[in-house]
């Protein structure tokens, strides 16, 4: 999947210079003396212990809610969960085929995309056969980074204002992005589009910052859509395993819970096919509230991972960075640079 990934996203090379063309005489070369590497942003930095897991500990009770309650009697019920997503985290079975994603269209825009001269009308007609990806690209056009000024109401126009390097962007987003059931159980429908949004935003982030940690961009932005792979997969479990309107997410129950989830994730990607880079970040991940060494991508996935939580629980009112600047320190200054950029892109959630 990542080799078929990066054919459509990359898109066509750049072309030759024609053939015939005057090439210019250049003298003799001089040999100067080698010049000294720029300098790389300060990435190893990162917040502290205690800072990361205060912000872990409040993401994780915004994403499940009053459901963190600890509850005797939803007890059995968790226990069921952790060792379904532990038994698929040990396992050769990595819970790729519990997810959904979107098919049909996807492949067919990518394709249509590699081309620099790509044709607008046949994108529109592309898109126009799906109506989530009608919703996506409408919404995309009239977001305030793109507006201008008139409200965008057709296909037609969408696809000219959004550009093929941001249409490349979100039909990617979207082969990835899980059809949330909002006719399954609660646990679904309430966590999954919180997860998603997170994804979203790290995917993004990731792949701005990519540069300056040294990191191939296209992996970044993967690891940054795949890395909940494996709470997605959770949230059904929840819903098949709790019986009679039972809401499980004890903080006992989360606490073992994420870990485990990344490495379903980490397996997921492996499936995938993606870079071996992905895979090993995600795995990664399980061990950085530890402070163990990291790879370049796997300090990216985290710092970029911590930044969008701080983010998200500024956004529903549960810090504040205006009136706390100590939530972003210890990241690198490219990574606080980036504070204002993570923004939400897909729809509203409860």
């Amino acid at each position: 999947m990542f080799q078929w990934l990066k054919r459509m996203i990359v898109g066509a090379s750049q072309p030759d210079a024609p053939s015939g063309a005057a090439v210019a005489e250049t003298p003799p070369a001089v040999a100067l003396p080698d010049a000294p590497p720029p300098a790389a942003a300060d990435t190893a930095s990162a917040p502290s212990y205690q800072q990361k897991e205060r912000i872990d500990t409040a993401f994780a009770a915004w994403l499940f809610g009053a459901w963190r309650e600890d509850n005797p009697a939803c007890a059995a019920a968790e226990a069921r969960v952790l060792e379904s997503i532990n038994s698929i985290a040990r396992s050769q079975h990595s819970g790729a085929d519990l997810m959904r994603r979107m098919p049909g269209v996807v492949p067919q825009l990518l394709q249509s995309l590699r081309s620099e001269t790509f044709s607008g009308a046949d994108i529109a007609r592309k898109i126009s056969s799906d109506v989530v990806m009608v919703a996506e690209v409408i919404r995309l056009a009239n977001s305030s980074a793109m507006a201008s000024g008139q409200p965008v109401t057709s296909v037609q126009n969408a696809v000219l204002v959004i550009g093929q390097e941001g249409l490349r962007q979100l039909v990617t987003s979207v082969a990835f992005r899980p059809i949330i059931d909002f006719n399954a159980g609660p646990h679904t429908r309430r966590i999954a589009p919180r997860i998603w949004d997170h994804s979203e935003r790290c995917a993004h982030a990731c792949r701005k910052l990519a540069p300056e940690f040294n990191v191939e961009p296209l992996d970044a932005f993967l690891a940054g859509l795949v890395l909940n792979a494996g709470l997605m997969v959770s949230t059904g479990m929840m819903d098949r395993c709790a019986k009679d309107g039972q809401l499980l997410g004890s903080t006992a129950f989360t606490a073992r819970l994420i870990p485990a989830a990344r490495l379903v994730s980490s397996g997921i990607a492996k499936e995938w096919r993606f870079p071996d880079a992905v895979s090993q970040a995600l795995t990664e991940q399980v061990a950085v509230r530890k402070g163990a060494a990291t790879s370049d991508m796997g300090r990216l996935l985290a710092q970029v991972e911590y930044l969008c939580k701080v983010k998200i629980l500024a956004e529903q009112g549960k810090v504040s960075v205006k009136d706390d600047a100590g939530l972003l320190a210890g990241l690198p200054d490219c990574v606080q640079a980036s504070y204002a950029d993570i923004v939400k892109t897909s729809g509203s959630y409860q």
